[in-house]
């Protein structure tokens, strides 16, 4: 099971990574050589693939044959980290300070400040002078 499981991720990584994916497009160059092969008898698989790949040239299926595996080629995706030669880990001791404690007002059963409603929700007070 390991090993069915290491070739499986070898797989993807080589396909993800490399122009391997291209061999995935091979039964595209399979049914398109029918194609050929039916509007003419004779073409040959060297004819065809000469064809293609050696003289490639802007027809009525162009759109196909830029399907082709390896006829448009990607930048595969590159990964690369590098450490520096030098490179240690420190470890350090860090002294923290006491926090100072603050005091927080009271609530009552309502969950509001005691003195908060009487002093904010006065009224208005008018003076007759």
């Amino acid at each position: 099971m390991k090993k069915l499981i290491s070739i499986l991720l070898l797989f993807l990584y080589l396909v993800s990574t490399t122009e391997l994916y291209q061999l995935l497009k091979i039964p595209e160059l399979i049914e398109h050589y029918v194609e050929h092969k039916d509007l003419n008898p004779d073409m040959t698989l060297t004819a065809f693939l000469r064809t293609h790949y050696d003289h490639p040239v802007k027809d009525g299926d162009y759109g196909k044959d830029q399907r082709l595996p390896f006829i448009i080629h990607s930048a595969p995706l590159s990964l690369v980290f590098t450490i520096n030669p030098g490179f240690s880990f420190e470890t350090v001791t860090y002294h923290f300070s006491p926090l100072k404690i603050h005091r927080i007002p009271s609530k009552d059963e309502d969950l509001c400040y005691k003195g908060f409603l009487n002093s904010v929700w006065e009224p208005p007070r008018f003076s007759f002078s």
